[in-house]
């Protein structure tokens, strides 16, 4: 048998990772494909028919969204329209087949009386289970139903109204506040460790575990579109156990602790596309649970498809984790602008041997990045690394690639960092890249089969 010429070899080889890449985003289109949309009855159903009014914060609308609401799921479903105007409220739960439509130039102000959200609802907090506070707007084991219009919903938080319940001066805590709101994590954190019957997990407002502006709890079909979300207690958007999920041309803001944009957890078949983040942790942020939780649901996150966004402030622009318990697959950004001072990082999986889970098939093509402050890709397996937890679940990274990304200012193009005891990070793939204004290069550690394939750092060229 004749040898195969080294230049025929490397153009084999050539064909073969070509196929592959190909063969990566027809599954970003066949994933897109597979994603069911919402369809809705074209009857419309008028808040100002339950008696709803508009521009005065002293009126709460609560009863007379939810009438209209009951009234549009009773009849077979269809619109629920809210006019322009100012409208107070308190929380939200949406039902299946409705359309709740926020007119232009209509706001859902919602009112920032803590009572009116209790009693506690069913729900996961930083990927633990438990009953808390009612999110703003919510629902559980809804299909088909959305969020349109291009209106505004505002959560009204502020240093003033939940934000200090984080516990930071920063936000408006002091000293002889209600000292209760610092034991709340706490105590859901002995709660997961400990595996209390969800049941028994109950918080109220002495635990002020903040709500999130939008909670779906194992729904399906779900629409987003077109909204404005400011200020949000905690979470922006929160999809749980919610497949066929879509995020299309929302601009979120809320500059708030644990302001994270999007955050689907456990969830099938998302897109994210056209959308604007500006805020106060992680722009999109994939979970799947958290530590004994997140083992014990094993409902991976699978199948996001981000593309056409831009995000400026924000821990990390596409972000897995920290709570990945379940697992990840088949995650595929690309054709997205990200650019702030106060953007952190580019593309991040954030994990620990708390956590364990596998993370893996991560696609990221054809990203403009102005500044971030650390990293384009950072992959940190050593986060929070004092957490008290049984570490006996190492994490797995694996198949991450990053190519026609360019970036104008950071400290680090590549950042690794693996875990000390074994080598739980393989195969990342960074080519056709131009990373300038790099403070401090690449720092990889804990990493085996990192290929750079025409990097280029600071006008050199890098490979490995």
């Amino acid at each position: 048998m004749q040898c195969i010429k080294p230049v025929l070899l490397i153009f084999l080889v050539a064909v073969l990772a070509s196929c592959t890449e190909d063969d990566n985003w027809k599954m970003a289109a066949e994933i897109e494909e597979s994603i069911l949309m919402t369809t809705f009855p074209a009857d419309t159903v008028f808040i100002t028919d339950f008696g709803a009014v508009a521009d005065d914060a002293s009126f709460l609308n609560t009863g007379a969204i939810a009438a209209a609401i009951l009234k549009c799921h009773s009849e077979g479903g269809g619109v629920v329209f809210v006019p322009e105007g100012r409208w107070t409220t308190g929380p939200i739960t949406l039902m299946s087949n409705v359309n709740l439509h926020i007119a232009k130039n209509a706001t859902l102000a919602f009112s920032t009386d803590y009572e009116l959200y209790l009693p506690p609802v069913l729900t996961r907090w930083e990927g633990m289970d438990c009953y808390n506070i009612h999110p703003l707007i919510y629902a559980r084991d809804a299909s088909n139903i959305a969020l349109t219009g291009k209106g505004t919903i505002d959560g009204q938080a502020s240093n003033e109204a939940w934000w200090w319940m984080n516990g930071n001066p920063d936000y408006g805590w002091r000293e002889g506040m209600n000292n209760q709101v610092l034991s709340g994590r706490i105590r859901l954190l002995a709660y997961e460790q400990n595996q209390t019957p969800v049941e028994e997990r109950r918080f109220d407002l002495g635990g002020a575990l903040r709500p999130q502006l939008i909670n779906f709890m194992r729904c399906n079909t779900v629409l987003i579109e077109d909204l404005t979300l400011r200020n949000s207690p905690f979470w922006v958007i929160h999809p749980v156990l919610t497949d066929n999920f879509i995020l299309r041309g929302v601009t979120i803001r809320s500059a708030g602790p644990n302001s994270d944009g999007c955050d689907p957890e456990s969830c099938n078949g998302v897109l994210i596309e056209n959308c604007r983040f500006d805020t106060g942790d992680d722009c999109i942020a994939i979970k799947s649970g958290r530590n004994n939780d997140g083992r014990r649901w094993s409902v991976p996150s699978q199948n996001v498809i981000v593309r056409n966004c831009r995000m400026e402030d924000g821990h990390g622009g596409v972000v897995i984790g920290s709570e990945i318990s379940g697992g990840f697959k088949n995650l595929f950004v690309e054709d997205c602008e990200m650019d702030s001072p106060e953007l952190l990082r580019v593309i991040r999986i954030k994990t620990s041997d708390c956590r364990g889970g596998v993370i893996e098939n991560i696609n990221v093509r054809n990203v403009k990045v102005g500044r971030c402050e650390e990293a384009v890709l950072k992959i940190n397996l050593m986060y929070e690394p004092r957490e008290n937890c049984l570490r006996d679940f190492p994490p797995y990274v694996r198949n991450v690639t990053l190519e026609n990304v360019t970036s104008a200012r950071s400290r680090y193009g590549v950042y690794i960092i693996g875990l000390d005891s074994m080598v739980n990070v393989s195969d990342v793939t960074v080519r056709n890249c131009t990373f300038n204004g790099v403070e401090d290069g690449n720092l990889i550690t804990g990493a085996e089969h990192i290929r750079l394939r025409n990097v280029s750092v600071n006008g050199k060229k890098t490979r490995s």
